[in-house]
C-alpha cells in the first residue's frame, strides 16, 4: 500500500499546510501495489538488469532473424566454399565483405553465418527444458506439498531419486539409447539423427531439471498450507485443484521466477557442454558447442574460429546470470539494492 500525499501549491513547501486549507480534511490517495508490481518496480529501476535484459533481447532477435541476417550477408551456413580453403586445410582468408567473420578450416562454410544459426539452438533447449522443467516443478511440488501422507512420501522419494542420479553419465548414455531406439537400425539419414539428438538433449535435461524446483516448492507449500486462507477455502468447499492453482500458486510467484530467471543460463551451458563432450547435437545442426568441438585443433592457426562461439555464449551466460540475480534481488523484500 502506497500512500501518496495531496499536491502542493507552486512555491509553498512541502509539508506545510496551505492557508485556509483544514490539515485533518486533506484528501490523501491511496495506490495498491502487489508484491509482484514492486519487485517489477524495482527490476526497471536497475541498470545492469535493464543492460543485461536488452542483451537477452539482442540474442533473441538474432536467433529469430538469423535467416534474414545470413541473406544479408549472402551467405549460408551449409555452403561449402573448398575455393577458400588451402591444401592443408587453413583458409586462405579473413574476414572480408562476403564473409564477415572468414570461413571454416577445412570445410570452407561461412562462420557468421554458423554464428547466428547457432544462437538458435542454445536458446530452443534452454527455453523449452526451462518451460518443462517449471511446469512439471511446480505441479508436482504443489501436489506433493498439500497432499501430505504417502503421496508426499511417493513424490519426495521420486524427488531425491532424480536428484541423487548422475547427471552426467546418464546424458551421455541417454543420446545414444534414444537415437539406436527411434533412428532404426542404421536407415536414419544424418538429418534424422541429427533431429533425434536435438529432442533427446531437451529431453534428458528435462528429466534431470524438474526435481530442484519441485523440492523449493513443496517446502514453500508446507509452510503455506497451514495459512488461514488455505483453511477458509477448505471450509468452504473449494476443489483442490482451485485451492492448488487459485490460492496457493499466486503465492509462489517469487520464488518460481527467481528458479527460471537462474535456471536459463545453466541450460545454455550444459547445451553447449554436452555438445561438446558427444552427448548432444550433431552435424548438420548449426551449434556453438560444435564449433567450440570443432575449433580446439585449430585455436592457434584460426583463434576467431575457436573465440567467436565462446563469446558468444560467455555474454549470452553472463547477461542471463546478471539478470537471474537482480530478478532474486527484486523479488526479496529483504534486499535494497
Amino acid at each position: 500500500m502506497v500512500v501518496e500525499p495531496p499536491a502542493t501549491r507552486a512555491g509553498e513547501p512541502a509539508g506545510v499546510p496551505a492557508a485556509g486549507s483544514q490539515s485533518s480534511g486533506a484528501p490523501v490517495r491511496t495506490v495498491s501495489k502487489s508484491p509482484t508490481r514492486i519487485a517489477l518496480a524495482r527490476l526497471r529501476r536497475d541498470r545492469v538488469a535493464m543492460v543485461c535484459a536488452v542483451i537477452c533481447a539482442v540474442y533473441l532477435l538474432i536467433a529469430v532473424f538469423a535467416p534474414l541476417l545470413a541473406r544479408i550477408e549472402g551467405q549460408n551456413p551449409t555452403d561449402l566454399h573448398q575455393n577458400l580453403i588451402d591444401e592443408f586445410g587453413f583458409p586462405t582468408i579473413g574476414p572480408t565483405g562476403e564473409h564477415w567473420f572468414g570461413v571454416e578450416p577445412r570445410l570452407g562454410r561461412d562462420l557468421f553465418a554458423r554464428w547466428v544459426y547457432g544462437a538458435r539452438p542454445s536458446l530452443i533447449v534452454a527455453g523449452a527444458v526451462t518451460a518443462i522443467t517449471t511446469v512439471v516443478g511446480v505441479v508436482v511440488g504443489l501436489i506433493a506439498g498439500f497432499s501430505g501422507g504417502w503421496v508426499d512420501r511417493a513424490l519426495s522419494w521420486l524427488i531425491d531419486l532424480v536428484l541423487s542420479l548422475p547427471y552426467l553419465l546418464f546424458a551421455i548414455a541417454s543420446s545414444a539409447v534414444l537415437v539406436a531406439i527411434f533412428g532404426g537400425a542404421g536407415g536414419a539419414s544424418a538429418d534424422q539423427v541429427a533431429s533425434i539428438r536435438f529432442v533427446s538433449l531437451i529431453c534428458v535435461l528435462s528429466f534431470f531439471g524438474w526435481a530442484s524446483l519441485a523440492r523449493l516448492v513443496r517446502g514453500q507449500v508446507l509452510s503455506l498450507r497451514e495459512r488461514e486462507f488455505v483453511a477458509a477455502a477448505r471450509v468452504l468447499g473449494i476443489p483442490t485443484r482451485q485451492v492448488l492453482f487459485k490460492e496457493l500458486l499466486p503465492n509462489l510467484v517469487a520464488p518460481i521466477v527467481v528458479s527460471v530467471s537462474l535456471a536459463l543460463p545453466g541450460y545454455v551451458v550444459a547445451e553447449a557442454g554436452l555438445t561438446v563432450l558427444g552427448a548432444g547435437l550433431i552435424e548438420p545442426t548449426p551449434s556453438w558447442g560444435l564449433t567450440i568441438s570443432a575449433a580446439t585443433t585449430y585455436y592457434r592457426a584460426d583463434p576467431l574460429y575457436l573465440w567467436l562461439p565462446v563469446l558468444g555464449i560467455t555474454i549470452l551466460v553472463l547477461a542471463l546470470s546478471l539478470l537471474g540475480d537482480a530478478v532474486r534481488d527484486a523479488f526479496d523484500p529483504r534486499t535494497r539494492r
